[in-house]
């Protein structure tokens, strides 16, 4: 059946012959201080759809997250066909368009699947148990002798039942003639999951057969009539988004300096921001590479040839997570305590295609696509920006590349819009490759300080954690750029995410020390999480050597929850795990040609959102590897990986998520970091920043509990956590030598095998 268009809300809301499931209109709360969210004053009118089943019997479902490439569509379409008892093919999500789908924030965190899905599949569920009324009361029958069945109402028992066709009634029939809308409702009946005939089975993505035959899909291919291109001139703070200097910096701009340029349409400047619109992209390139521009020079850029050094320069309000017991007077009594200091780089989000966006700003009213993942945050920027009011905003959300997080794709199509109003025309506006890369806000460096301490019978017995994490609510940069919105000093509270361990300490100190941004800086998949996992997972490595224990033994004896300790045991049964202490035999024996081997272990489960937060799902890794201690080059020659994500909607879906957080995992463990001279990022180009190639990526053995009783946990980020300390770990089993940061380059593994054996 071909995907119908997308009817305008009020008229699904007011039309007859359709069943639509709403809620009244919602005014979003405003987040927290510190957390992610929209600040929108804006009063939505009309109600917000759910469900709608229209006369022929297609259904159209709504969600206000959208599919970053994760797969989300498809396995919302099948939680909807399943509760409500409809072919899969029949059902079409629309996602992330703000004035058609309900507003449940922005796309983060893992989130959709464990918690905006649900009053979709209560809606879906409340349209079902709705049509079984109308069909008992239509047949004068009683509804416990009726079952919704492939899109019609049937008889469980036609013989007893004689006014029921065979077939039964479709839907569509049942909504003839009468409006019917039902306000969602909180206790629904939802059908049982032993009953369950398309969740958890493996189902094609929706998304890819557009994509594979080219059509229309990705933003960067949109195009419209009497269309411009825009191009932007960025200032040379790069990179920064906090300081006095911020929007103040511009001095001159040389017109003349382009003037009678091929192309040429308009230079815009407010500000700080600087735009080109011309008739070509390539002229609008040439133009902006051409334009002469003149700023005050920058005094106030941190320093950052020293990571650790300026985090831990930073100013920091200290905010206590979890005490329990005297952790000081165990660590000073203790038979052994042990203390690290971890270091997480700053990484970028790399998205393979520049971001990129289309605007038509026309009469007062602007009209935008874009490869957002926040489509509400963004039409609530571009009002601030603009001075329009949202209703006069409309976000047609696209595909995009991969962002794993905020990459550029709300700040390009801010870019747009000005540029587009400027000139009363549609603007198109891609960034370079060094503009993508230079501006995103980058996955945050992380300072991890870590103290603990075991009993004389090698038991775990104190644990005090500390991690600073700098970023902030990282505005849309026009809005800085133009002085829309000053530049914010205030600290996110976003290094809480997976900060208490997973394993039984009695005595235990876990803090956050929330600091403001060095650079530009937002989240980046497994946001903290990642850092803090590495840290912990680092740490009862070294508790276990010191306690003369096998890695995976001594953490079963210190983990305390079932699902993780039956993961755990799986994963390292899978991996073919012998038991014997780490770097002992036969670790750290060198082969023919130099290569020394060792095997790693870690576990996490991606605890996430404001302290104490909420789990998605639990993973495993066992890393085998083989390094070279004269180059410092490490294969990865085998990975194990084992997920338990409770009720998995599509398992194929949940694998590809696996394989994808597995394969930016080792790329960011193994070679990507962000580096800076004078303060400024570097890292500009794939030649400064390189990343995994296909070449690098070792058999993936993926290991998925099937758990169709527990709840659905989200896996969009829960597989990284646990790579880059199981890799950590193997490098000390083949090398004796601990490595506190990543990434484990050739270079880093020399000068830290040097420096360590050399002590």
């Amino acid at each position: 059946m071909t995907r119908p268009s997308v009817p305008d809300r009020h008229a699904l809301l007011t039309s007859t012959d359709v069943l639509v499931v709403y809620r009244d209109p919602v005014i979003p709360p405003r987040p927290a201080p510190g957390q992610p969210g929209t600040h929108s004053d804006f009063v939505p009118l009309e109600p917000e759809l759910f469900i709608a089943i229209l006369e022929d019997g297609y259904v159209m479902a709504f969600n206000g997250h959208v599919d970053l490439g994760t797969g989300i569509r498809t396995s919302l379409a099948q939680i909807v066909a399943e509760e409500l008892e409809v072919p899969y093919a029949q059902v079409s999500m629309v996602l992330g368009h703000p004035f058609e789908v309900p507003n449940q924030g922005p796309t983060i965190a893992s989130a959709t699947i464990q918690i905006t899905a649900a009053p979709l599949r209560r809606a879906a569920a409340q349209a079902r148990e709705y049509l079984l009324d109308l069909a008992a009361k239509r047949l004068g029958v009683s509804r416990t002798t009726l079952r919704c069945t492939d899109g019609r109402v049937q008889s469980i028992k036609p013989s007893q039942t004689p006014h029921a066709s065979t077939h039964g009634i479709a839907y569509g029939e049942l909504l003839k003639g009468h409006r019917h809308a039902l306000k969602l409702e909180e206790q629904v009946t939802l059908k049982p999951v032993s009953d369950y005939r398309i969740v958890g089975k493996p189902t094609p993505r929706v998304d890819i057969p557009e994509k594979a035959m080219g059509q229309l899909t990705f933003v960067h291919d949109m195009r419209l009539p009497d269309m411009l291109h825009g191009a932007v001139v960025r200032p040379p703070y790069i990179g920064h988004d906090r300081g006095d200097f911020i929007g103040h910096s511009l001095m001159d701009v040389d017109t003349q300096s382009v003037m009678g340029m091929p192309g040429l349409v308009d230079i815009v400047v407010i500000g700080d921001f600087v735009g080109v619109v011309a008739e070509r992209e390539e002229q609008a390139a040439a133009i902006a590479n051409k334009l002469k521009t003149e700023w005050r020079r920058c005094e106030d850029l941190p320093v950052l040839d020293d990571i650790a050094q300026a985090l831990r320069a930073l100013p920091a309000k200290h905010r206590p997570l979890l005490k329990e017991g005297n952790v000081e007077d165990t660590l000073n009594t203790a038979s052994h305590s042990l203390q690290r200091t971890y270091l997480w780089p700053y990484h970028l989000h790399a998205s393979i295609g520049p971001s990129c966006s289309l605007a038509n700003y026309r009469d007062g009213e602007l009209t935008l696509w874009s490869g957002t993942q926040n489509p509400h945050s963004l039409r609530a920027d571009l009002a601030r920006l603009l001075a329009l009011d949202e209703g006069k905003i409309t976000i047609t959300r696209m595909e995009a590349s991969g962002c794993y997080g905020r990459n550029c794709a709300d700040d390009v199509g801010a870019d747009a819009a000005l540029l587009s109003r400027a000139v009363g025309r549609p603007v198109r506006v891609q960034l370079t490759r060094a503009q993508e890369h230079a501006w995103e806000p980058k996955g945050a460096a992380q300072l991890m300080t870590v103290a603990g301490a075991i009993d004389a019978d090698g038991i775990p017995i104190a644990y005090r954690f500390n991690s600073r994490y700098p970023s902030n609510n990282s505005p849309t940069l026009a809005l800085l750029l133009t002085g829309a919105t000053t530049p914010s000093d205030l600290p996110f509270e976003m290094g809480d995410r997976t900060s208490v361990p997973p394993y039984h300490y009695p005595q235990r100190d876990i803090s956050c020390d929330d600091v403001p941004t060095l650079v530009r800086a937002s989240w980046l998949r497994g946001v903290s999480a990642m850092p803090n996992t590495f840290a912990h997972e680092s740490f009862i490595d070294e508790l276990a050597y010191l306690a003369k224990q096998d890695p995976v033994a001594y953490r079963l004896n210190a983990l305390t929850d079932s699902r993780a300790i039956e993961l755990s045991m799986r994963v390292a049964t899978r991996a073919g795990w012998e038991t014997r202490v780490a770097h002992s035999a036969p670790a750290g024996s060198v082969d023919d040609d130099g290569w020394l081997t060792g095997r790693g272990f870690a576990y996490a489960q991606y605890v996430h959102s404001k302290f104490p937060g909420f789990g998605a799902a639990l993973a495993a890794w066992v890393v085998e590897l083989k390094v070279h201690p004269e180059s410092g080059r490490i294969v990865i020659t085998r990975l194990t990986v084992g997920q338990d994500a409770g009720l998995m909607i599509n398992p194929d879906g949940v694998r590809h998520q696996v394989h994808g957080n597995v394969i930016q995992t080792l790329s960011r463990a193994l070679k990507e970091r962000v580096s800076f001279e004078h303060g400024l990022p570097t890292s500009r180009e794939w030649g400064s920043y390189p990343i995994l190639r296909f070449s690098e990526i070792p058999d993936i053995d993926v290991m998925l509990l099937d758990r169709p009783d527990q709840p659905p946990l989200g896996v969009g980020e829960s597989t990284s956590l646990p790579g880059a300390p199981a890799i950590a770990n193997a490098l000390f089993d083949a090398t004796g030598i601990r490595f506190l940061q990543p990434p484990f380059t050739p270079e880093a593994v020399r000068e830290t095998l040097k420096e360590r054996l050399n002590t």
